[in-house]
């Protein structure tokens, strides 16, 4: 055992590496060797500990399990030229992981710690952060309550792990999507700013039934008319209509995605007109059909950015135009791949080289 002034590490005593095939991966069904985990009890965090990648016990009466306060987070770290990996703006995300306990009513994670913690983690398990094209290792930060109690109170005790695993892409290839009018994702005052487990779970029947009817993903619209676009799926949305970059105003019912916050500031860096508003349905609908909207896509951790290639309205399907005739979202895409990997210049300081 080797012990930091922050947490403990008990290294593994057999990798499982060499079982792995890191250029054929699928997402999210591989996990690294290690693991962080540090337990909430008696009011303060206490000694957490990097130890081996290994199942959990958990009481039938967890209060998590039956009150679902549970929240996570999603980052990834990146092979670099020179064989070096490096983290993609990890303190963004932790600030964010702290906006969501706040919203679920739990202990925020010290910054400080949780920042060494992932470092040290990632240091430790770098031999499987894989190289190939789309790749990268996809890093889960979670938390949930985890004490033994029936009755609809906040748990007093939790527990907080991060673990990782090697990921190809999420999406492979571009997606038709529906606008949802019937179900909601999030609600005025409910938690949708928040990366709560909750929020989907709630998304799966809808987003289900988009599928069966031939789609890949949803257009989630406001709760209370379904007039004005929010996210597409579990993504931030953009979209470009008469050549400028839209997207969703940020609010308590859309998530403040750091892929979304990155590509905006990268766009406005190229000197691009960004706008962030509420964009009507209707609007959206008649900018597809008059050619005014030239692209769209979703942007988020899992999937980076994923094209759009044709919108479900009530009133039927219009297909964007080929994908290969798109300018805006190939090169905010490859200019933002290359940042995160080492290839072109990094003018915000986004990659944490570790």
């Amino acid at each position: 055992m080797m012990t930091t002034t922050l947490f403990d590490i008990h290294p593994t005593r057999q990798s499982r590496l060499g079982q792995v095939d890191l250029q054929d991966l699928p997402f999210g069904s591989v996990f690294s060797d290690h693991m962080f985990v540090m337990d909430f009890k008696d009011g303060q965090w206490q000694t957490g500990a990097i130890q081996p990648y290994a199942d959990i016990a958990m009481s039938p009466a967890a209060m998590a399990l039956h009150y679902g306060q549970a929240i996570f987070e999603g980052m990834k770290a990146f092979r670099q030229p020179d064989g070096g990996v490096a983290l993609f703006r990890p303190d963004a995300n932790i600030a964010r992981f702290n906006v969501s306990a706040d919203r679920m009513c739990m202990p925020a994670v010290d910054p400080e710690l949780f920042h060494e913690a992932l470092v040290e983690l990632v240091k430790m398990d770098s031999g499987w952060v894989p190289d190939g094209a789309g790749s990268s290792l996809y890093i889960r930060p979670f938390m949930f309550a985890s004490e033994v109690h029936v009755g609809v109170r906040p748990s007093a005790e939790y527990r907080f792990i991060i673990f990782t695993c090697p990921v190809g892409p999420y999406y492979k290839g571009s997606v038709r999507v529906k606008v949802e009018t019937e179900y909601t994702r999030a609600a005025p005052g409910g938690t949708g700013y928040a990366k709560a487990a909750g929020n989907y779970a709630a998304s799966l029947k809808p987003t289900e039934l988009a599928k069966a009817a031939g789609y890949q993903q949803i257009l989630w619209t406001d709760a209370v008319e379904h007039k004005y676009i929010e996210e597409s799926g579990t993504m931030n949305a953009v979209f470009v209509l008469d050549g400028k970059l839209v997207s969703p105003s940020l609010g308590d019912t859309v998530l403040n995605g750091v892929t979304r916050n990155s590509v905006l500031k990268l766009a406005r860096h190229f000197g691009l007109e960004v706008e962030e508003r509420r964009i009507a349905v209707a609007e959206l609908k008649a900018a597809a059909e008059s050619g005014a909207l030239t692209e769209a896509f979703g942007v988020g951790t899992a999937a980076t950015m994923t094209p759009i290639e044709a919108i479900g309205f009530n009133a039927g399907d219009v297909d964007l135009p080929a994908l290969d005739s798109w300018t805006v979202m190939p090169r905010l895409a490859a200019t933002l791949d290359g940042i995160r990997r080492g290839h072109v210049d990094d003018p915000f300081d986004w990659r944490l080289v570790l």
